[in-house]
């Protein structure tokens, strides 16, 4: 018979140090199928929408994890509250290693899609719990920023191998091969948390529980319809639909909110994101998610479709922004229990990030790898800086009670900044490719040309070039010219795409105003 589960007392002594070590390692093993997983695919996806075709499903691809994991993040964050991480951390790995299978298996990118939307139910199951499993192991702020290097780590090592991994494999062996490299992860993952994390408990009076199913499904649609309004309105403009959809969107935002205030646990708080104290840290993770995913689902296809590279050189560029992010992490946990004041760190993390995607913009891709390396890397150790503290202030604010849900809020409305910034990058680069690649075709007058030049994919396809070219070519047109153009035209089009991060890093900037003075130092004594 299994054991029952322990009653966590968050006045005991801390686990003895070997168990310590062999949870968190098992805690580790799950920040590193997570963020394996984000940080292959991102340089795998230009290549995959090159052989699946559908562009207008490359956003998608993104988001449909982001939308699904939005959803889960705070369910499980607040049923892990009230049961114990473990046995959704289990469950969770098993459904995010199948999905990959599936992902995979796919043949068209609306089963990918599908697939994606799953994965990313497992996925914000594990992200809602990983973070509050390591809070709930340690009380002590201090002691928990030590134990947190084992998930700092994983993500670091993840963000080291994985664009070039992601890279690799799709040069030699196809994209599919992205999707099965999480199955021995995830094996690995399932084994330590099986065997060595323990079932912490909440010792809480036992009553009714609600759970807000209801309002998750009112955030789904209400997401939903937000993201196919904000990539429908740069194609219809006011129309029908879009001035439907907007409709749609304010009702249903205005039921979530209303219904959420009179939920006893709501998987939108309100009154947490009205609260003076938490609701600049929540604004500034999404506008850090809205940033960091913009780059990291647009870069790969600027380097890709804009420059001509090829995926492993690519996944090597882009391996310094994701390496800075858990390099930016750990070195904040290092520094911001030594200062009196850690706020400042948030301006210098949110202002490097904006630099680095001014620089980004201003190059011409005939610079040497290591600029593109240096200016990746900046801006991953900017917004590495920026989530690092917001983690770190949100969960000494709170009180314990509400640590997983606010922890796990946090994490969804990064997520929800990322399917932002996805989204509006996405509808905002196409729209003003197709525009410019018909003026383009316009000036060579052969204007009827524009379905063959449509989608960038073309531009990721050499083979797809040549024949076009040659097309072309016997058509009488100067097809090496119209082919540059349009690649100048993609260039162009991911650089003004890639100015809305550099806005909202800005906009982050500011808001760090208003975040209240917070000393770790101080509240990890007054903990003790």
């Amino acid at each position: 018979m299994a054991a029952a589960p322990r009653s966590y007392d968050p006045s005991r002594q801390l686990l003895p140090f070997r168990q310590s070590l062999l949870a968190m390692l098992g805690v580790a093993f799950i920040a590193m199928l997570v963020a394996l997983d984000q940080t292959i695919v991102g340089t795998a996806l230009p290549r995959i929408v090159a052989d699946l075709k559908r562009f207008d499903l490359y956003a998608w691809v993104a988001t449909a994890y982001m939308l699904a994991s939005v959803i889960t993040i705070p369910i499980f964050g607040r049923l892990g509250d009230l049961y114990g991480r473990k046995p959704f951390l289990i469950a969770a790995i098993l459904l995010f290693t199948f999905a990959s299978v599936l992902c995979g298996s796919a043949t068209t990118m609306l089963t990918l899609v599908l697939a994606r939307g799953l994965q990313g139910i497992g996925g914000g199951i594990l992200i809602g719990t990983l973070f509050a499993t390591v809070a709930d192991l340690f009380p002590d702020p201090q002691l928990r920023l030590r134990w947190l290097v084992f998930v700092s780590t994983a993500f670091g090592v993840s963000n080291i191998i994985g664009p070039t991994l992601g890279g690799a494999l799709t040069q030699l062996g196809g994209w599919r091969l992205v999707f099965f490299v999480n199955l021995p992860v995830g094996m690995l993952s399932l084994l330590f948390v099986q065997r060595y994390v323990p079932h912490l408990r909440p010792a809480r009076e036992r009553g009714p529980i609600r759970l807000d199913w209801l309002g998750a499904c009112v955030t789904a649609a209400t997401f939903g319809a937000l993201q196919l309004l904000i990539e429908l309105f740069p194609k219809q403009g006011i129309s029908a639909t879009t001035i439907a959809l907007s409709c749609i969107t304010l009702t249903l935002a205005l039921v979530l909110f209303l219904w959420e205030k009179r939920m006893g646990y709501p998987i939108v708080p309100v009154d947490m994101l009205l609260d003076r104290k938490l609701a600049a840290l929540f604004a500034m993770s999404v506008l850090g998610g809205f940033a960091l995913f913009s780059l990291v689902f647009y870069v790969p296809l600027l380097f890709q479709g804009g420059y001509a590279m090829s995926p492993h050189d690519s996944g090597m560029l882009i391996t310094p922004l994701l390496l800075g992010t858990s390099v930016g992490s750990m070195l904040n946990n290092r520094i911001v229990t030594r200062i009196r004041r850690a706020n400042p760190i948030i301006y210098v993390g949110f202002g490097m990030f904006a630099l680095a995607c001014v620089s980004i913009v201003r190059l011409s891709g005939t610079e040497a790898h290591l600029v593109w390396m240096s200016c990746m890397g900046v801006s991953g150790l900017g917004i590495g800086l920026v989530i690092a503290n917001l983690t770190i202030f949100s969960q000494q604010i709170v009180s314990r009670d509400n640590l997983g849900a606010a922890t796990a809020l946090l994490q969804s409305l990064r997520t929800f900044g990322g399917m932002l910034g996805t989204v509006m990058t996405g509808a905002l680069l196409s729209h003003l490719y197709s525009m410019g690649v018909h003026r383009s075709l316009d000036a060579y007058q052969a204007t009827q040309w524009f379905k063959s030049f449509a989608s960038p994919e073309l531009l990721i396809d050499r083979n797809e070039q040549a024949a076009l070219i040659s097309r072309l070519v016997n058509a009488g047109h100067a097809g090496g010219a119209m082919m540059d153009s349009a690649r100048e035209t993609l260039v162009t089009s991911i650089h003004i795409g890639l100015g809305l991060a550099a806005a909202a890093a800005l906009a982050g900037l500011c808001l760090a105003w208003f975040v209240p003075p917070v000393r770790v130092e101080r509240l990890a004594q007054a903990a003790r």
